[in-house]
């Protein structure tokens, strides 16, 4: 059978990049990875916990950190940034206050042009409609007709788990236009998530 490798990790390097760009000495270097784990939960939590969408989209497509000697750079990605800064202006600087320790913490809020383009929003969107109880059908094909307004050169997207409740777990997939996993040269961006 096949390996099923991520495409993220595949392509690191060539078209991809690093989503956290810092040095550390090897005996140091699992605190690093620990404290950009606690940053990106802590970002997470708080557009979860501030963000009334009626979709139930964050829109947080990928958090980049940058650390320096005495500064942690943070700037997060966002489809649908004006959504938090209006529900709550002061925001920011509170979830600096959160996330500050013995460094200076600067964030950075960047909007997507396209979010819909991007696999995280897009996932994140189809876990709303599942939630929902919208048939799963609908949703891989809401979500195709979304990427293709996004000028996407093609999209699969697979659901995998006890669709509609049913006793027996399946795997159901739809590919629309190119998708050329083989490629390394080809740029390709992947998620996975999970609904409970």
């Amino acid at each position: 059978m096949g390996q099923k490798i991520n495409p993220l990790g595949f392509r690191l390097g060539t078209t991809q990049g690093h989503h956290s760009l810092w040095f550390a000495q090897p005996k140091n270097y699992s605190e690093g990875l620990q404290e950009d784990r606690k940053i990106r939960d802590c970002i997470k939590n708080y557009v979860q916990k501030n963000m009334r969408i009626s979709s139930g989209v964050e829109g947080i497509a990928r958090i980049e950190i940058q650390k320096r000697i005495d500064l942690i750079q943070v700037i997060i990605f966002m489809g649908f940034p004006k959504l938090l800064i209006e529900s709550r202006p002061r925001g920011i600087e509170e979830l600096q206050t959160n996330l500050q320790k013995e460094r200076k913490l600067n964030i950075a809020i960047t909007r997507i042009a396209k979010p819909y383009g991007n696999p995280n929003i897009l996932a994140e969107f189809i876990a709303g409609q599942l939630k929902n109880r919208v048939s799963f059908r609908k949703a891989m094909k809401k979500a195709i007709e979304l990427t293709e307004q996004a000028d996407t050169k093609g999209i699969q997207v697979q659901i995998a788990g006890r669709i509609d409740g049913k006793e027996i777990a399946r795997v159901e997939w739809i590919r629309e236009g190119r998708v050329p996993l083989q490629t390394i040269r080809a740029k390709i961006d992947y998620c996975s998530y999970t609904v409970r």
